[in-house]
């Protein structure tokens, strides 16, 4: 599993954010305080505190390009 901090200021950053996650059969997970929700779904994300840093799980070794996909959203 690999975990970095992602910030989405606009809802625009939730729209490019949730594109990119659904083109990856894994599971990846968004933690916000004590909440956390699946990372494709919009409405999961927009029930989160988007003012601060939010955590990503990704549930898989091979996420690489996944990763490389994230660099405009991680704070």
């Amino acid at each position: 599993m690999k975990t970095f901090n992602i910030l989405l200021s606009s809802i625009d950053d939730v729209k490019n954010f949730v594109n990119i996650v659904n083109k990856y059969n894994f599971d990846v997970d968004l933690t916000s305080g004590r909440y956390v929700v699946d990372a494709k779904s919009i409405m999961g994300i927009f029930s989160l505190d988007l003012s601060k840093p939010i955590r990503v799980d990704v549930h898989s070794e091979n996420a690489e390009a996944f990763i490389e996909e994230m660099k405009p959203f991680m704070s």
